[in-house]
């Protein structure tokens, strides 16, 4: 049976729509989606918009290795020093995940989402290279969403969000990637994070939204396992789509929850600014 974490609180209201949970520098970091900010906020809820990003859905972002922020969207794009911007490919992305040997790797689709455009078809991963250039690692990922990366750089897991699992790649020292295998299914995957342990937090198919069960709970993250054992769980007012672990020791898990109302009805969604950021605390 999986332990049960303490109802999380709101740390931070009336955003348009979060994802992409970074913890950065002694504060949470998002994406601001329909604004086209990054934010970040501290412990006490002081909020601070900190770089632009694109006015769009479907965009995340991280740091490369000398600390430089990166943002994806219609294009993936290099925050300088100072407030200029640099655009590394003209190409879009999705998510994004830095591994500790610097490869920097991100994922999308082609064709549109959002208002009335239905599900993209399968995506991939691309290896973006510090001038730019890219290379295709994986191919037919099932709406790739979040990724991360194990403690040991070793292996890089997906959210395949139409899929409902992860999946997970063994990472060369080139980048590259090989050895595609379920690391847990029978979940309902958005952006994603793990712990030292090498746990992997993650949204579940047995919410409200997934199940079509009106008793279930609107939103739900668990702790699972590589294999799919479940350890922990914690359960939220409106659907959960990023969590991050962070704060001084670790144990504080962020959940950035907003309404869902189907894609066709996302834009009415932004405008009503029901959007929280949400804290709880794990074990020791």
């Amino acid at each position: 049976m999986s332990v049960h974490l303490p109802p999380p609180r709101t740390l931070l209201t009336g955003l348009a729509m979060v994802e992409s949970a970074r913890w950065h520098d002694g504060r949470l970091w998002f994406a601001h989606w329909g604004v086209g900010e990054v934010v970040a906020v501290d412990l006490d809820g002081h909020a601070e918009v900190t770089a632009p990003g694109p006015a769009r859905m479907g965009w995340a972002i991280d740091w490369l290795p000398d600390g430089r922020l990166v943002t994806t969207g219609d294009a993936i794009t290099r925050h300088e020093p100072g407030g200029a911007t640099t655009t590394l490919r003209a190409q879009g992305a999705n998510e994004i995940v830095v591994d500790p040997r610097g490869h920097v790797f991100v994922d999308g689709f082609d064709g549109a989402f959002g208002d009335g455009a239905g599900m993209p078809d399968p995506g991939w991963i691309d290896l973006l290279a510090p001038d730019g250039a890219s290379r295709r690692v994986a191919e037919d990922v099932h709406f790739p969403n979040g990724m991360v990366v194990t403690p040991d750089g070793g292996t890089l897991v997906v959210a395949e969000s139409t899929a409902g699992r992860l999946t997970a790649f063994a990472i060369a020292d080139d980048g590259g990637l090989s050895g595609r295998r379920v690391w847990a299914d029978g979940l309902g995957p958005d952006g994603i994070a793990i712990d030292p342990a090498g746990g992997i937090w993650t949204q579940t198919a047995d919410t409200a939204a997934h199940s079509g069960d009106p008793d279930a709970p609107a939103g739900a993250v668990v702790r699972v396992l590589d294999g799919g054992e479940v350890t922990h769980r914690v359960e939220t007012e409106l659907p959960c789509f990023a969590c991050v672990l962070g704060g001084p020791d670790g144990r504080h898990l962020f959940l950035l929850c907003n309404e869902f109302a189907g894609i066709d009805r996302l834009t009415e969604v932004q405008a009503r600014r029901s959007a929280r950021v949400l804290v709880t605390e794990v074990p020791r």
